[in-house]
């Protein structure tokens, strides 16, 4: 069954290889680690087409690959407009899910300029997943993000992943607002 998008999933940036995103190749790191996450969720689901007939839409706050080991600021600041465009494009959004430090600063941006307040507070993402966040009546969890390398080997976070998603698909099923 084909929802619209009840859910919103935010990574951090493009991959190197635009061949390698969500919506283009079936076998990129960025596929099979998403496809990865919702089935230790208790999703199965084995394709992108899946996860999107489910009710989330996969997008990056950085509209291009991130240029070395860290994010500059500015990068993140130059692609919020696009971001904040496509949140909008939404509707019925029930849930944001921030992949990462990057999606959570996009996000805070947005936030902070709407609002004049951070959505997610600073700090470790362990320490404050367990918060409820929201963002003009949409709940939000900071997480872990899904992407790369070190997903595959690190298993806490795979977990925490996991259990992030299913709580976001619980909230969804609840009808809470």
């Amino acid at each position: 069954m084909n929802y619209p998008p009840f859910i919103m999933l935010i990574a951090e940036a493009m991959p190197e290889n635009e061949a390698e995103y969500f919506y283009s190749s079936q076998d990129s790191l960025y596929v099979l680690n998403t496809i990865s996450a919702f089935q230790q969720a208790g999703s199965p689901v084995h394709s992108i087409a899946e996860i999107t007939n489910l009710g989330v839409y996969l997008t990056v706050a950085v509209k291009e690959p991130r240029p070395g080991v860290s994010m500059p600021r500015e990068l993140i600041e130059k692609h919020v407009p696009a971001l904040e465009a496509e949140i909008a494009q939404f509707p019925n959004l029930k849930v944001i899910l921030l992949m990462g430090d990057v999606a959570i600063k996009a996000l805070n941006l947005i936030a902070r300029r709407r609002t004049g307040k951070a959505c997610i507070p600073a700090g470790s993402t362990y320490k404050m997943r367990d918060q409820e966040f929201f963002f003009e009546g949409i709940r939000v969890f900071p997480s872990y993000l899904q992407t790369g390398k070190n997903f595959l080997i690190e298993k806490a976070k795979q977990r925490m992943v996991a259990d992030d998603l299913q709580r976001a698909f619980d909230w969804v099923k609840q009808g809470k607002q």
